[in-house]
C-alpha cells in the first residue's frame, strides 16, 4: 500500500510537469507566431499579384457602410455587433460542456476564428500560407491549453474569448504601431533606406529637434511642480473656509476648457500689434508708456514660459481638487495631537498633512508630468512651433504631416516614449506596493 505523502508528492510532480509542458508549448508557439507575423508584414508586395481575400474585409465593410445613409448605418452596426457578441456568447456557453459535439465545436472555433480574424483585418498578397500557419499554431495552442485546463473543459477557451477582443485591439492599436515606429526611426524620411542612428542625431542637433527636446524637458520639470504647489496652497488656504465651494469652482473652471480653447483665450491676452491693443498684457504695458511686446515670438524661452502659464492655468484646478480631498481625509486626531505637542500651523502642515497626502501628491505630479510631455494643442494653436517654442508632441506631428519625414517623426516619438517610460515604471511599482500593503 502506497504512503499518502508519497502519492501526494507524485501528483504534485505530475501537475508541475504538466504545467511546465503547457507553458513551454505556449511560449514556443507564441514565438513562432510572432516570427511568422513579422515575416508576413515585412514580405514585399507585388502590384501584379491580387490580394488573397475571403470575399470581404473590414476595410471593404467600412467603405460600404460609409456610403450608406446615416440612418441605415446605426442599425447595421448594431446588428453586426449583436451577431459577433452572440457568436462569442454561444461559444462561451457551450465551451465548458462535455460531449463529442461540443468537442468539435471547440476544435473548429480554435482554427476558424484565427483565419477569419487575419483575413478580415486586411487583404494580404501571397499570404495564404502565412495566415494558415499562424491560424494552425494559434488554434493548436488554444486547443492544447484547453485540453490541459485543470478547471474543466473549455475553461481556457472561455478565457481567450473574453480576452481576445481587448488583446486584438491592443496589438493592432498599440503594440504593432509601437514596434513599427521604432523600426521606422532607423530609416530615412521615405521609409525605404536604412540610415541607422541619423534620425536620432538629427533630433539632438537640428534646431527643430533640439528645441523640441529642451522645451519638453522644461515643460516636464516646471509645469508639474508649479501646478501642484499652487493647487496645494489653494487647497490649504481655502480648506473649510466660508464660500469654499464657490472659490474652488473658479479655480477648477479652466480644467473644463480644452487646451485649444485655453490657447485661444490666452492668445488674445498675449496679442501683439502696433495700433490699438486688444491683448491684456500689451494694453497694460502701453497704458504705462511702454511699447507692445511680441510675447509669443520673444526668445530665448520667454515664449515657452508664456505657453507654460497657459498649461499651468488649466492644471492647477485639477491639482487643487485632488489634494483638497486628500487633505480632508487626513485624520483630525493627528492634527490635534500635533497641536497639543506645541506644533504651529507650518509644523503641522509639514509633518502631518504632507506625509498624509503623499500618495495623492505623487498621483498629481505624475499625471501632470505625463500631460506636459505629450502636450500638442497649446503649441499648435498659439505659436505653431515658431521661434523655438516647439515641443516633441508637436514636432513629431509637424515632421510627419508638413515635411512627410517619417523617419524624423518616428525618432521624435521614440524619444518622447523614453521620457514617459520612467514615469510608467514608477507608477507601476507604486501600484504594486499598494497591493502588497492591502
Amino acid at each position: 500500500m502506497s504512503h499518502p505523502t508519497a502519492t501526494a508528492s507524485t501528483r504534485t510532480g505530475r501537475t508541475t510537469g504538466s504545467r511546465s509542458l503547457t507553458v513551454g508549448a505556449l511560449i514556443v508557439g507564441a514565438v513562432a507566431m510572432v516570427g511568422i507575423f513579422f515575416a508576413l508584414i515585412l514580405a514585399g508586395s507585388s502590384d501584379t499579384v491580387k490580394p488573397t481575400t475571403i470575399g470581404f474585409s473590414l476595410n471593404s465593410f467600412f467603405i460600404w457602410i460609409g456610403a450608406l445613409n446615416p440612418l441605415l448605418q446605426i442599425p447595421i452596426v448594431l446588428v453586426v455587433f449583436g451577431a459577433v457578441a452572440a457568436i462569442l456568447l454561444l461559444l462561451i456557453e457551450y465551451a465548458p460542456r462535455r460531449g463529442r459535439g461540443y468537442f468539435w465545436l471547440r476544435l473548429v472555433a480554435c482554427f476558424v476564428i484565427p483565419v477569419l480574424a487575419f483575413m478580415m483585418l486586411r487583404p494580404y498578397q501571397n499570404a495564404v500560407i502565412y495566415v494558415m500557419a499562424i491560424a494552425l499554431i494559434a488554434g493548436g495552442l488554444l486547443f492544447f491549453a484547453d485540453y490541459r485546463a485543470r478547471e474543466g473543459a473549455g475553461y481556457t477557451l472561455q478565457l481567450v474569448l473574453f480576452m481576445a477582443p481587448a488583446t486584438i485591439l491592443l496589438i493592432i492599436g498599440l503594440i504593432y504601431p509601437a514596434v513599427s515606429t521604432v523600426i521606422q526611426s532607423f530609416f530615412d524620411k521615405t521609409g525605404k533606406d536604412f540610415v541607422g542612428l541619423e534620425n536620432y542625431a538629427w533630433t539632438f542637433t537640428n534646431p527643430e529637434g533640439f528645441w523640441s527636446v529642451i522645451n519638453t524637458l522644461i515643460w516636464a520639470l516646471i509645469a508639474p511642480i508649479v501646478s501642484t504647489v499652487f493647487g496645494l496652497a489653494y487647497a490649504v488656504f481655502i480648506d473649510r473656509a466660508r464660500g469654499e465651494k464657490i472659490l474652488k469652482v473658479f479655480v477648477f473652471m479652466p480644467v473644463a476648457i480644452s487646451f485649444v480653447g485655453a490657447g485661444i483665450i490666452w492668445k488674445f491676452i498675449y496679442d501683439y500689434r502696433q495700433g490699438n491693443q486688444i491683448g491684456l498684457l500689451n494694453a497694460i504695458a502701453t497704458l504705462f508708456g511702454g511699447k507692445p511686446i511680441s510675447w509669443l515670438d520673444t526668445t530665448p524661452l520667454v515664449n515657452t514660459i508664456c505657453l507654460l502659464i497657459v498649461f499651468i492655468w488649466t492644471q492647477t484646478g485639477f491639482a487643487m481638487v485632488i489634494l483638497s480631498a486628500a487633505i480632508k481625509a487626513v485624520p483630525t486626531e493627528q492634527l490635534e495631537a500635533a497641536s497639543l505637542d506645541g506644533a504651529n500651523a507650518w509644523d503641522r502642515f509639514r509633518n502631518v498633512t504632507v506625509p498624509g497626502i503623499r500618495s495623492s501628491l505623487i498621483v498629481v505630479l505624475t499625471t501632470i508630468t505625463i500631460a506636459s510631455l505629450k502636450v500638442y494643442d497649446i503649441v499648435a494653436v498659439m505659436t505653431g512651433g515658431r521661434a523655438n517654442s516647439t515641443v516633441l508632441g508637436f514636432e513629431m506631428v509637424n515632421q510627419q504631416q508638413r515635411f512627410q519625414s517619417y523617419g524624423h517623426s518616428s525618432a521624435l516619438a521614440v524619444v518622447l516614449f523614453l521620457f514617459v517610460l520612467p514615469l510608467i515604471i514608477y507608477n507601476a511599482r507604486q501600484m504594486a506596493k499598494q497591493r502588497e500593503i492591502r
